[in-house]
């Protein structure tokens, strides 16, 4: 079997590898995650995931490279990671009691040819009316400052969803069955 590479820091992503028993390294990439505003959202995710790929493919000699980008959209905005603690509450204030999406893009390069295979996943998230004090709670967990929208649905911040509609571990950060797909395409089977 092919070397598997995921081109991402992410514990979560790392996690859900191995969730599923593959067995691959970690080459983290550093492209900037800065976009032009009017590149539409679902595209910016593709191209970021398509970028971090093809930059450890570039460095390695074989392998298969998976890159992925989340992007959290309310009312067609994007929310990053927060930078302070004050962007998180307003994030937070902003997300509650509404619904909103989760766009995982994923991109699959074989490094020794360049063949690229890409999709994406949407999830609709809604979340439950939140108080003052209980974003301020979240907060003071410190869960939510590396996150995508400033929660992470697989800790504590699975008490600020009321329920979701569509892949579950998309909103974790790297949806399994887009990403089991492609990497078929290459040979790669986790059964």
């Amino acid at each position: 079997m092919q070397k598997l590479i995921l081109a991402s820091a992410s514990p979560r992503r790392k996690a859900l590898l191995e969730q599923i028993g593959l067995v691959f390294e970690v080459m983290p990439s550093d492209v900037p995650e800065s976009f032009p505003a009017e590149i539409p959202v679902r595209e910016r995710a593709g191209e970021l995931a398509a970028g971090k790929a093809a930059q450890i493919a570039d460095r390695v000699a074989s392998g298969i490279v998976i890159g992925a980008d989340t992007v959290v959209v309310l009312d067609g905005r994007p929310l990053g990671k927060p930078d302070a603690e004050a962007q998180a509450f307003e994030m937070l204030r902003a997300l509650s009691g509404k619904s909103h999406e989760v766009i995982t893009a994923v991109a699959v390069i074989d490094a020794a040819d360049g063949r690229m295979a890409q999709d994406d996943a949407c999830t609709q998230v809604f979340f439950r009316n939140l108080s003052d004090a209980e974003i301020q709670g979240y907060i003071a967990s410190g869960e939510p400052m590396d996150k995508a929208g400033a929660y992470g649905i697989q800790g504590k911040g699975a008490l600020l969803v009321q329920r979701i509609e569509g892949c579950y571990t998309n909103v974790v950060g790297l949806p399994l069955v887009c990403l089991a797909r492609l990497l078929g395409a290459f040979g790669i089977r986790a059964f």
